[in-house]
């Protein structure tokens, strides 16, 4: 992290104190330090949130925000946004628009703000809308001020702090500040302070200063887990009327139980016989949960529905059969429901759902979390199910809930739990081919390519692939090739096995390329490394590779007749603590070669410094990847 030497920063602090003694020099784009532009979009230039907890089910939020935008990407960072429903009200909202050289040129009120629902076309109906700034400017820069008082009755989410929460977006001083009139006992946690200009002004008072941008690099852990924050919980809540009790995981399981999903799972007693029907014959009880988890695919389909408490009490399952979708809480608790009639419990559980991969915080119980999905307590293992998905296998996870601490929802309160981790092994690619190669230097070749775990996930679209749309990912993957064509592509989606299989035959004029009476070709023909992540003259992030995966290539070549082998380089292997590379050539009987490839990638958090290690070692791959072989005519 790039934190800047102290006297830097204390020339900086003394330049923030002269400049918030005059608030029209926040106006000014000109007055914001040469430092706090560079890898910025936008500069926060003052940002004042107060929160005032009047009682365990009021909160006053007061905000005092001043941003300069300098370009179109920045236009988010300004923030002059508000989100309201019945139980949140906007007292105040104000912006004003300021030019380059600190002129109001707008002033913009409540009125004129922009007036939504808060969700998107996909959700059937919400009880969320937002107002929000909606201002085109004529040049850049030029600076907003955003003035917001709001009233929130649901005291469950008591507003986390952020002072940096984005790629290029600098601070040049955020403050942040609880006053706690409730007598209720609010539990704190600041998180990565220690990594930035953050100082304790009083209990509950925190101050940013001088924090510059954060460039985006690749392999970056998530924004989220890399900015500081600092969230708290209050001890006594209300969460739009019903009240709860938070000092640990366990608690807040537990009122999540007892008010939020205790007598939603009662179905029609036709769907009990008709589940009952289903499952009687079978032996086990994770047989039956997927005869289940299919019935529950096959008539359901997911819609987003954000009402109820606080959007966090599920659509009763009884209402989920009779319409036939809901969004992710009211299918899992209907996954639950059927299963809790065939006698097998299940947990419904909370998670951070995303390709980044994010925890649920164990140590810390706050209302956090933005999916559902359900577990199912086998006795050798925790199967988690998407119930949002008509097309997921059972029990498969891989790509959005996977390798992450979640919290289960159990009739003894809440638990923190782990969902399923992917290891190479169960994410492989494995393809297989047989080539002829001819001695105008033309490939013909039948491939057979098989993808488990996380390729899976990656790949999980395939069989619903149009045909030309399938031909043209392989034209963009297979890009190297020169004028070749696939015909006779046939995918099939074996959900029991979890893998997806494709059969394809495919031919390249002059793959091989000529010289005199020799031809040139490379053996590794369907999957090579061609991109090496970006150079960094100085990184300052370290980098997570999230996920692990394996791919083992076996090629064998029937060779031109007439020609035989003048050079290869038999082998090559590289072992690093990112991975694994080989490659093996063998000549065969009958005027073969056989090629075989493994490349392992591991998952793992490395260092800054280890970024330009873990490229030399793609590098490498790549430079392996494109080894030659050498026919002769005789």
């Amino acid at each position: 992290m790039v934190a800047g030497s102290k006297k830097v920063l204390l020339l900086f602090q003394i330049v923030c104190l002269s400049i918030f003694s005059q608030d029209s020099y926040l106006y000014k784009s000109s007055t914001v330090p040469a430092v706090l532009k560079q890898n910025a979009n936008a500069t926060v230039r003052y940002d004042h949130t107060e929160l005032e907890i009047q009682d365990f089910d009021r909160i006053l939020v007061k905000t005092h925000r001043i941003v300069s935008i300098y370009n179109e990407y920045g236009e988010r960072h300004h923030n002059a946004v508000e989100f309201y429903d019945d139980k949140t009200k906007i007292k105040e909202l104000e912006a004003r628009i300021y030019d380059a050289s600190g002129n109001q040129i707008k002033r913009i009120k409540e009125r004129d703000f922009a007036d939504e629902s808060a969700v998107d076309g996909g959700t059937l109906y919400s009880d969320n809308r937002v107002k929000y700034l909606n201002y085109t400017t004529p040049s850049y820069p030029y600076t907003v001020e955003f003035k917001s008082e709001i009233e929130l009755r649901s005291t469950a989410f008591v507003p986390s702090w952020y002072p940096v929460d984005d790629f290029y977006l600098s601070v040049q001083h955020s403050e942040f500040q609880i006053i706690n009139n409730s007598g209720i006992e609010l539990r704190t946690k600041p998180e990565r302070f220690e990594h930035f200009n953050i100082s304790k002004k009083a209990p509950l008072h925190y101050v940013a200063n001088n924090i510059p941008g954060i460039k985006y690099e690749v392999y970056n852990e998530g924004i989220k887990n890399i900015v500081p924050q600092f969230k708290s919980a209050l001890v006594r809540f209300s969460m739009e009327g019903v009240e709860g009790q938070n000092n640990n995981w366990n608690d807040f399981g537990q009122w999540m139980y007892n008010k939020l999903l205790h007598g939603t799972t009662e179905i029609p007693e036709s769907v009990v016989r008709e589940v009952k029907a289903l499952t009687d014959d079978l032996s086990t009880n994770k047989e039956k949960a997927k005869a289940i988890y299919k019935y529950m695919q096959e008539k359901t389909r997911y819609i987003s529905v954000q009402v109820g408490i606080g959007g966090w009490k599920p659509t009763e399952a009884n209402d989920v059969d009779r319409l036939g979708y809901s969004d992710c809480k009211g299918l899992t608790n209907y996954t639950r429901a059927l299963l809790d009639a065939i006698g097998i419990p299940s947990y419904y559980t909370v998670v951070w759902g995303g390709d980044d991969i994010r925890n649920i915080d164990k140590s810390f119980s706050v209302t956090e979390g933005n999916h559902v999905i359900l577990c199912l307590a086998d006795e050798e293992e925790n199967i988690f199910l998407e119930c949002t998905s008509q097309t997921n296998p059972f029990g498969f996870t891989a790509g959005f809930t996977d390798d992450r601490d979640v919290l289960l929802i159990t009739p003894n309160g809440g638990q923190i739990t782990h969902t399923n981790v992917y290891n190479a092994d169960d994410s492989q690619q494995i393809t297989t081919s047989e080539l002829i190669l001819d001695e105008t230097g033309s490939l013909k070749a039948n491939l057979t390519r098989k993808y488990t775990g996380y390729q899976y996930a990656l790949h999980s679209d395939a069989a619903s692939k149009l045909d030309k749309e399938h031909k043209m990912q392989h034209h963009s993957d297979w890009g190297y090739i020169n004028a070749f064509k696939i015909s006779n592509l046939v995918v099939e989606n074996n959900k029991d096995a979890v893998s997806i299989a494709e059969e394809l035959d495919m031919t390249a004029l002059s793959y091989a390329s000529k010289s005199g009476a020799r031809l040139i070709f490379q053996p590794n023909v369907f999957n090579r490394i061609e991109t090496i992540p970006p150079r960094y003259a100085k990184r300052t992030l370290d980098f997570k590779i999230h996920r692990a995966y394996k791919d083992v290539d076996t090629y064998v070549f029937s060779l031109p007749e007439g020609y035989s082998l003048e050079a290869m380089n038999p082998s090559a292997t590289i072992e690093t603590v990112f991975g694994s590379y080989h490659y093996s050539l063998e000549l065969l009987a009958n005027d073969k070669i056989k090629y075989h490839r493994r490349l392992t990638i591991n998952k793992g958090l490395y260092t800054k410094e280890e970024y330009s290690k873990y490229r030399d070692f793609l590098k490498q791959v790549s430079k392996q990847d494109k080894t030659k072989i050498i026919l002769l005519k005789e």
